[in-house]
Parts: structure tokens; sequence; C-alpha cells
């Protein structure tokens, strides 16, 4: 019974079928008749005109993205705790060119404005120490902590003010907004941000993730960035079909809400137990070791995410057996 991660989730059917139907001679790289669509198919998603980039692992959508966004001698301002930082091995700063990553504190690795503010006037102004040129924020959170259209909002407003880019680490943005009902523009565009990586693998896709530009002029320079990191695929279609498979009748959203629900499941299971409030597809639990252990020995995986703190993750085909044996496990504990 897995709740280690929803990485390591099926794809959707819907998903292998849209791979199996563009099993079929096309033009190579991304000029192929589902590429081709993308942009439209995500403007309308959006609400707005964009620029969509299919790559194959979220770490190529963030990088990529900062890369575009902040210039090498630049800093990247992010929670201490984001992926970007624990779980890329150095990758903003490879794609970046050298580009510097400011750690930002904050419960349940959520950041506020006020933190942003405080972080930008630790660093003088002058040419002795590297000057902030963008900032990036994950939702939901790395601890499965949702942000509202509003936070992004004021988030974006002290972009614009001190001149920041603003991207989102959207790997679990589908939860993010199974949550909240919030328009996805409210959320993205229409709150400042510049750049989006819009998760599919956690959700259903297979080996899809999109990188969604809100500036379209940067579109080029992503084109060529994609291509010399090794991103721009010969058979692109069976990446563009699988997420213009998730977008069509909200799949996307469907999956998202599954996956949330199970996750509120095992949540009410132990409510004192919990580290963070459940708000997406993550919990994370207080347990002792024996306790831990006591889990393992009856089928469940999940990761320890430190000395008497468990982490389960919760996917879009999660059981229902296996998720009310699991909240009965842990309320007996």
């Amino acid at each position: 019974m897995r709740f280690f991660s929803d990485n390591a989730a099926p794809a959707h059917p819907r998903v292998l079928d849209a791979i199996a139907a563009a099993n079929l001679l096309d033009t190579a790289y991304d000029g192929d008749d589902w590429s081709q669509r993308l942009d439209g198919a995500f403007s309308d998603l959006f609400g707005t005109e964009v620029r969509a980039f299919w790559v194959t692992t979220g770490t190529a959508a963030n990088c990529l993205a900062l890369a575009a966004l902040c210039p090498p001698y630049r800093a990247i301002l992010c929670h201490r705790d984001a992926h970007i930082e624990v779980d890329e091995a150095g990758a903003p700063g490879f794609f970046t060119g050298g580009a510097k990553l400011v750690l930002l504190e904050g419960a349940g690795a959520k950041v506020t404005p006020g933190i942003v503010t405080a972080a930008c006037g630790r660093i003088r102004d002058d040419v002795h120490q590297v000057q902030p040129g963008a900032l990036s924020i994950t939702n939901a959170t790395e601890y499965g902590l949702v942000y509202r259209a509003a936070e992004v909002a004021a988030l974006g407003d002290l972009a614009k003010r001190r001149g920041l880019a603003f991207h989102m680490d959207g790997a679990r943005i589908a939860n993010a907004l199974a949550t909240t009902g919030e328009n996805l523009a409210d959320v993205t565009w229409r709150a400042g941000v510049d750049a989006l990586s819009f998760g599919f693998v956690k959700n259903g896709g297979l080996n899809a993730e999109m990188l969604i530009l809100f500036r379209t002029e940067l579109a080029d320079e992503i084109a060529v960035r994609r291509k010399r990191a090794g991103h721009l695929l010969s058979k692109g279609r069976f990446l563009a079909a699988q997420v213009l498979a998730m977008i069509e009748d909200e799949l996307w959203l469907e999956n998202a809400r599954a996956a949330n629900a199970s996750a509120q499941v095992i949540a009410g299971a132990a409510p004192s137990r919990l580290v963070h409030p459940v708000e997406a597809n993550e919990i994370f639990l207080n347990v002792s070791s024996d306790e831990a252990e006591q889990l393992r020995s009856q089928g469940f995986d999940f990761y320890e995410w430190g000395p008497g703190e468990i982490r389960f993750v919760t996917s879009w085909d999660q059981q229902g057996e296996a998720v009310e044996r699991l909240a009965s496990a842990i309320a007996a504990l």
C-alpha cells in the first residue's frame, strides 16, 4: 500500500490512450500537430495569450524558466525548503549560469511579502553583494500548504515594485486549485506570475511537464535554452498528446480532487499528530520510530521525513480500501 510519492503513481488511461493515438508518422521535434496546438489550448485554459513548452521534468521546467527570468549575476529568492534548493542538485545555478539562491524562512514553506521585504533589506544596494532578480514560490508548497490568489497577488505586487521576475513552481498546482476552487488565471498571471511550471507527472501524466510563459516575449529564448538543455525531444508529440488529454474536460482537476479527498481521510484519523494543515495531497505526521515501524509492518509505504516525522502522499488513483486501512492504522497507534 504505497503512499511514498505521487511521482510513482500510474499514468491515467486517457493519457495512455492519447499517446497511442499519437503513435503515427508526423513532423519531428515540436512541429507536430499536437505540439502546435499547445499555445492555443493553454491560452484558452488561462484566458490570456501564453506560450507553452513541454519538457520531461519539473526540474527542467523550473530551471529553464528561471534562466530566462534571472541573469547569472542576480539572485533568486525562494524558501529554504523549496524544491529548487533542496531537490534539484544545483540545477538552478547550472541553468542560469550562476544565479544565487537567497533562502527565506516561512511556516509550511510559504513566504509572505514581509519575509521577502526583510530579505531584500538585508542585501546592501551596492556592487559588493548579489542583488535580487527573481522570486520563486511553490504552490502547493513542499509541505502541502496552498497559496490563495490574494496571497500570490500580494507577492506579485511586491515583485513588480521591486523589479523582480516572479516564478511559480506548480508541480502540484492542480491539488492547490482543487482545494481552493479558485480560478487558474487568478492565482497565476492575474496575480503577477511571469512563468509557471505546470505539473502533470504527479497528477496522472507519464513523462510530460509544461513550462507556461505569461511573458510571451521570452518564448524564443526558452526555445533555444530547451534545445541546449537536451529537452527538445525528437518525438515531442507524445508529450504534447499527454497534456492535451489532461486539460481536456478538466481531467487535471478531477485527478487532483481525488488525491486531495484521500488525503483528507488520512488527515482526519489523527488530527493531533499533524505537523502541517493538510491543504493538498501531502500529510505530515508526528510519530515515534516504533510507531513508524508498526505502520511499515502492516504494509504501508511512506517517507521518513526526519526524526519523529513521516510523510504520506496520496495519488489520483489511490484505492479507497488502502486509504481506509491506513486511516484506521494511524488512529490505532
